[in-house]
């Protein structure tokens, strides 16, 4: 069975904004966007990170996302 994220953008736009959530929290969402077959609006999602984080913000989620070290 494969399971994965919907509606990903709107997932990580909610997330960004939630002042709760983490970077590392974020990478995680990120990378099961990455692995979505559903369409993400990434310029909008990294642009939103930006907002919030910052460019070095936005590497650091890139690479936590792609490395998978936010699931450990």
């Amino acid at each position: 069975m494969i399971i994965e994220l919907c509606n990903c953008t709107a997932v990580l736009l909610h997330e960004i904004m939630m002042k709760e959530i983490k970077q590392k929290d974020v990478a995680c969402t990120y990378a099961l966007a990455l692995r979505s077959s559903e369409n993400t609006d990434w310029q909008s999602v990294n642009q939103a990170i930006i907002n919030r984080w910052s460019m070095a913000g936005l590497k650091r989620i890139k690479n936590i996302a792609w490395s998978g070290k936010c699931f450990t």
